[in-house]
């Protein structure tokens, strides 16, 4: 048993190393740690003896903050940790100080190397990337969730079950800085729910989903935007056959404020959890962000929505991206989130058809463009169930142009809307609670992707 002491200091770096000779015939690696918790908080991870560079090799695994002790064998691991065979050579605990006080953070680390014979390192299954389905159909998903291997309380099985509940097909595992549940999640797969494996990359800049990623595929998060890395790592994410979502990019919390810019995004995530300030201000963020392709038929940034539910209370499938693809299938999910064909709704219970129709019955839906004259008039159609008392809007380049009258207690109802390519480069749609404060916008209870109006 080893014990290693040490004190950091305001402005310390993000990361800091304990070497940790690992001898042969290591059976066990236990590792435990306290610090001293009076305004500080300190990450743990583990690197094993192939180093500790930037991109991820000797990755062993990472509980963040969630845990106080660990253990790697060759046949199983603590949750967020990777069994496998306990090489001999220099292992590195790495320490993440995300908040040190004026005082200092004085920890303590005890490392315990129990000899013995290995145990065999279990052949990872995967979950299947379909299934069943509809055909071309809409269906919903929720992409940021959090299991007992990173900080959730939950097992895959429980999230599982709640998504199903929620009525989603499709999920994506997304733990902070580690791939450790990829090979749990096989057993709560199935015929009707899809479950996509990824991560959420952790950095001190802001976190990014990893979304729909091959099994096993691992981004390193230990970089900041002003070190010019972030590229190399996106670029890994598409190699990897996923989608590189910003998560919550005006979060409040140490870290969570996206500062890496949105050039190397597919998507954004715009709603995260129940309705906040966070939210509007993601929203109104990415609405200026649609405005220069609008016209000119470029490259835009589709938005989605997740509930980034880590234990109850927090609820899974609030909200949920509902996405129109060609099958359940990880192809056609990542396609239909990629192209930006898809709303984001509070629950199950809300469900929506958006078109827009010109004269001569050409039609065209969310996600696409209505390719005609400036001055061709256009129908917007909004056909809702589900949303109780809620307000339509309408929002264009020009901003919010219409807002319709409360929605019966049914919770069904059709709004229409004329206007002109010329009046409008895009249009899309809002659902909004009643508000308590007159002309404050209400809680969110569903948006939409744009509806491009023009030809180009």
């Amino acid at each position: 048993m080893t014990t290693l002491r040490g004190t950091l200091s305001p402005g310390s770096p993000d990361y800091v190393y304990l070497p940790v000779e690992v001898p042969s015939g290591t059976r066990e690696l236990r590792v435990s740690y306290t610090y001293d918790r009076n305004g500080n908080a300190l990450d743990i991870g583990l690197f094993d003896q192939r180093g500790t560079e930037l991109g991820g090799r000797g990755f062993r695994g990472w509980s963040g903050g969630a845990r106080t002790e660990f253990f790697v064998r060759a046949d199983e691991a603590t949750p967020g940790y990777l069994p496998g065979p306990l090489g001999p050579g220099t292992w590195h605990l790495v320490l993440g100080p995300y908040t040190v006080a004026p005082q200092g953070l004085s920890y303590e680390v005890t490392v315990t190397l129990v000899p013995g014979e290995a145990g065999e390192t279990p052949r990872p299954v995967y979950p299947p990337d379909r299934a069943g389905g509809r055909g071309r159909a809409w269906y919903r998903g929720d992409c940021h969730l959090h299991s007992w291997h990173s900080d959730g309380r939950r097992t895959p099985d429980e999230i599982a079950a709640l998504a199903r509940a929620a009525g989603l097909d499709f999920v994506n595992s997304s733990e902070h800085n580690t791939t450790a549940s990829h090979a749990h999640w096989a057993d709560a797969a199935g015929d009707e729910l899809l479950v996509l494996l990824g991560e959420e990359v952790t950095t001190r800049n802001g976190h990014v989903l990893a979304l729909g990623t091959e099994p096993g595929t691992f981004v390193d998060w230990r970089y900041r935007a002003r070190d010019d890395r972030w590229g190399h790592f996106a670029h890994e994410i598409r190699r990897a056959g996923g989608l590189v979502v910003p998560a919550h990019p005006y979060g409040d919390c140490v870290g969570c404020s996206w500062k890496f810019g949105f050039g190397e995004a597919d998507a954004v995530e715009v709603w995260n959890g129940p309705w906040t300030p966070d939210d509007e201000l993601a929203l109104a963020a990415w609405d200026a962000q649609l405005v220069a392709p609008a016209r000119r038929n470029g490259d835009w940034l589709p938005a989605m929505g997740n509930s980034d539910a880590h234990r109850a209370p927090d609820v899974v499938g609030l909200p949920q991206t509902v996405v129109l693809a060609d099958a359940l299938t990880r192809d056609a999910i990542l396609a239909g989130l990629r192209a930006g064909r898809s709303y984001v709704a509070e629950s199950r219970h809300v469900d929506l058809a958006f078109t827009a129709c010109a004269e001569d019955g050409r039609q065209t839906g969310i996600g696409e463009r209505l390719a005609v004259p400036e001055d061709t008039p256009v129908t917007v159609r909004l056909e809702v169930s589900g949303a109780p008392r809620c307000t339509a809007r309408l929002v264009t380049d020009q901003g919010l142009l219409y807002t319709s009258r409360p929605l019966p207690v049914s919770g069904a109802g059709t709004v229409e809307w004329r206007t002109t390519p010329a009046r409008a480069a895009y249009v899309r749609a809002e659902l909004r609670h009643e508000a308590a404060l007159g002309p404050v916008p209400g809680a969110m209870a569903a948006f939409t992707n744009p509806v491009f109006l023009g030809a180009t």
